[in-house]
This record gives C-alpha cells, structure tokens and sequence, in this order.
C-alpha cells in the first residue's frame, strides 16, 4: 500500500512541475507553410568526368508540430524538375527528370516577439523521374539524402508568418540506370533558398 501511495505522490508531483511548463507553450502548436525555391546542384568531375544539373526552381509544402516553444519536428515535400547531365567522352547524355523530395527533420527555433530564427537537420529522398533523356532505358531513382538548414519566421498577424530558408542536400547523384552512365555516380550537394507565406493553427 504504501509504495502505492508513494507512487501516487510521485506522480501528482510530476504532474504539477510539469503544468507550467505546458501552461508556457504557445497557443498554437502546429503549422503549415508554401514556398517557391531555387535548386542549385555543385558541378563534380571524377575521372575525367563531368557531371552537372540546370538550375531550376520548384515549390515546398512543409508541415511543423512545435512540441515545446523551441523545440519542433516537419515533414516536408517538394517539387522541381531539373536536366543531369554526363560529360561522357563519346556520347554526352542528359535526363531530364521531374524531382520530388520527402524529407523529416528536428528544428530548433530561438523566438522572439517578431521573429523566429531556427536551425534544423533530417534525412529523407530524392525521387528522379525521367521526362525525357539522350540516354535510353533511363529509369526512376531514389536517392537517400541527409538534410540541413537554416531560416527565420517573421510574424506578419498572430497566425500568418513570412519565412525565409536555405536548405542543403548531400545525397548521390543519379545515374537512372543507364548503362552508360553507371559507375558515374558521385556524392553531391543541392542548394534550395526559399520564400513562403506559412500559417499557425
């Protein structure tokens, strides 16, 4: 009974250190944002071989649980479409491809009355979809990705915001299978700066 009893205490006690930290939670806990990107791939060369990807843009949805006022989790999903190209000796070839990423990441917020700086990292995927290719039998790859970042909120109303990011990609490039290009494959880094309105709730 009595470790019953100490256990009930314990509890309660818990229970009651923890009320305020909760009661400083902000009133709203989830968020959902939209923005335009920019995607930009670091040219390689090994082996005497060039590999680079055109410029494009494309357009981010992101969904962010706060589970304490710095501390949240997101999910995110993107779309672009982008030209990978190969600078084989004989036969130069090109993919275009439509470009999804599913990413997840931790992001820690530093907030303040007007403006929320924050930092994050994650992991996630690369999705290439040929569109068109120089390169037959190219095929759809996925990549695994590790993700970081950096952005800040700018409080437009008590739930619309502005916000302003930079994400970074490291992944392997794509080589779509094609039988030309395999071995070419190389780690590489994607650049996305962005802009979006986003929306607490």
């Amino acid at each position: 009974m009595s470790g019953t009893v100490h256990f009930t205490a314990i509890l309660a006690g818990s229970i009651l250190i923890c009320l305020p930290a909760v009661s400083q939670t902000e009133e709203h806990r989830s968020e959902v944002s939209a923005q335009l990107f920019g995607a930009y791939v670091h040219g390689t060369t090994q082996n005497g071989i060039e590999q680079t990807s055109s410029d494009s843009g494309g357009i981010l949805a992101t969904y962010r649980f706060l589970f304490t006022r710095h501390q949240s989790l997101e999910a995110n999903y993107a779309y672009s479409r982008s030209t990978t190209r190969y600078g084989l000796p004989l036969t130069p070839s090109g993919v275009t491809a439509n470009q999804h990423e599913w990413t997840g990441a931790y992001v820690f917020r530093f907030p303040t009355r007007w403006i929320s700086p924050y930092l994050e990292v994650g992991v996630g995927g690369l999705t290439f979809s040929p569109t068109y290719s120089n390169s037959p039998g190219a095929s759809n790859q996925t990549r695994a990705a590790f993700v970081y970042g950096a952005g800040a909120d700018l409080k437009l109303t008590s739930r619309v915001f502005l916000r302003a990011q930079y994400r970074g990609f490291v992944y392997s490039s794509p080589d779509f299978n094609v039988v030309g290009n395999l071995g070419n494959d190389r780690v590489t880094h994607l650049f996305e700066p962005s802009v979006g309105l986003g929306f607490r709730f």
